[in-house]
């Protein structure tokens, strides 16, 4: 599929200020190019609240329309950020005077270095329209007509091509994580990728006697929403092999569950609204794995999981005190249904882990992105992400590396640290178990309720026996996007794709 078909609109670079196919200036910054600066000044000197609020005004230089949204006065703790929100305010403001074609005119940022692709992105970010609207509401698929963009660099059109392919992976993100459960069941989420990704390989496993033998922990999640055929659970490998020799090899496994009522365990007290964007980790996979095959890296073979499972309730969903033997021989107690997300994963990151072992893989490293928990969100709160490494990863000091990349381009982390105690509290109970799933409190009221789950995950697939000691050391990363994924009724955010792009893929 071309690129342009996964962009909200038609996007082009433009190198004048004069009007040309444009309807309306976009300006964000306090430093205007100089043909503004006059009327600027002018504004200034009679508004008090000029470069605090967003403003409409003409030109009469220009005789052009002006669009302002200054960037908020800069802090020593603001953070790139704050270019996003403003270039999302000034299409917002375009969008309701009823301009379809603006030019936004891209600052550059003493402090931030990245300020002109994450400019870029912040709008590209405000035009998108959802899925469902799209194809249900045809004339609504646009909500401009093009976005002309005007950076001053002599890398302007390396940050335009970065920023639309980009782009592109974080709206299929946004689709898949922002479609309404049924839209994005397991089965529809297969058929919605399936075109775009023709360039790489695909595996689809949904066999459920296939499911049941070798995934044995997303089989008991699935197991309810299994009798309703178009809610039947889909587990997809999306694997990308560079032309050259692969110096390192990145496997990404994450949490698509379409719908989380909490199983057995039922989420009540009206929390259960906005379960629909459980899938987000899923959903960033795809987005990266998207732009992977944009970017055709040389040397970095690259494998991604989506773990699609509906947490349905009913007479054939698993229950707590289920034991339940993991793909790698593990004996796991189930203690809450509401913890799935760690049971659709842990088995395909134990089959990740075989891979990395068995296929004698280039420096691989494992990833398990998701939604997971409310104590995530609770953590870091609202629009941080958080990281949890393993002893091999945080041996590389690969979660600060990945947190550095995230405050650069707007993708901002916390880094969390496992300890022995995390792996304590899963510890078995009774005889005939190994682990337990986790207790039967919500994460929220449970001490260090985001680093228990990495813990379990470890423990569930045998990584723990891949530790800096071991024989064939394994990185391994957990990243709870529960905080950044972007809550309901706001649009899902897509993140952390370029953190990881810019970590792992590009710079």
């Amino acid at each position: 599929m071309g690129l342009e078909k996964l962009l909200p609109c038609t996007v082009k670079l433009s190198n004048i200020l004069a009007k040309s196919s444009y309807d309306v200036l976009c300006v964000i910054d306090r430093a205007v190019p100089a043909e503004l600066a006059d009327t600027f000044e002018e504004h200034r000197a009679f508004d008090k609240a000029f470069d605090s609020v967003v403003s409409c005004f003409k030109s009469s230089q220009l005789n052009l329309p002006v669009i302002y949204a200054p960037v908020q006065e800069l802090t020593d703790y603001a953070d790139v950020r704050c270019y996003q929100k403003a270039a999302a305010q000034s299409l917002q403001r375009a969008i309701k005077a009823g301009f379809q074609a603006p030019l936004l005119v891209v600052p550059k940022s003493k402090r931030f270095s990245q300020a002109e692709l994450c400019t870029v992105l912040g709008a590209l970010e405000e035009l998108y329209v959802p899925i469902q609207l799209r194809e249900d509401v045809p004339a609504k698929k646009q909500r401009i007509s093009s976005l002309s963009v005007l950076i001053d660099s002599p890398n302007a059109e390396r940050i335009m091509r970065e920023a639309l392919v980009l782009e592109s992976g974080r709206l299929i993100a946004r689709d898949i994580g922002g479609g309404d459960p049924e839209r994005m069941a397991p089965p529809l989420v297969e058929a919605y990728i399936k075109p775009l990704f023709a360039n790489l390989s695909v595996k689809v496993i949904d066999d459920v006697n296939v499911i049941n033998k070798e995934y044995p922990l997303f089989a008991a999640v699935n197991r309810a929403a299994h009798s309703v055929e178009r809610h039947r659970g889909r587990i997809i490998f999306l694997e990308y092999k560079p032309p050259g020799p692969a110096c390192k090899t990145l496997m990404l496994v994450g949490k698509g569950v379409t719908y989380d009522t909490g199983g057995a365990d039922i989420k009540a007290g009206g929390v259960m609204a906005g379960m629909s964007r459980d899938k987000c980790g899923a959903a960033a996979v795809a987005g990266f794995m998207h732009v992977v095959s944009e970017l055709k890296p040389q040397n970095i073979h690259v494998i991604g999981a989506l773990c699609l499972v509906r947490n349905s309730v009913g007479e054939e969903c698993y229950v707590s005190d289920e034991l339940i033997t993991s793909r790698a021989g593990v004996r796991v107690r189930i203690g809450n249904t509401d913890a799935e997300g760690r049971m659709c994963m842990a088995d395909v990151l134990c089959r990740m882990k075989e891979l990395a072992v068995e296929g004698n893989l280039p420096d691989p490293h494992i990833f398990t992105i998701a939604t997971l928990t409310g104590h995530a969100f609770i953590s870091a709160g609202e629009g941080q992400s958080i990281i949890v490494d393993n002893s091999v990863a945080a041996k590389e000091d690969h979660a600060r590396k990945l947190q550095a990349a995230g405050q650069a381009y707007g993708e901002p982390f916390e880094v969390s640290v496992l300890r022995q105690c995390d792996f304590d509290f899963n510890a078995a109970k009774a005889i005939g178990e190994d682990v337990v799933q986790a207790n039967n409190a919500p994460s929220v009221r449970t001490p260090r309720g985001h680093q228990v789950p990495a813990a379990f995950m470890i423990q569930a697939t045998g990584l723990d026996k891949h530790g800096v000691d071991s024989r064939l050391p394994l990185k391994y990363t957990h990243l709870d996007i529960a905080g950044s994924a972007g809550e309901y009724p706001l649009m899902p955010t897509a993140a952390p794709i370029v953190a990881l792009v810019k970590t792992h893929l590009i710079d």
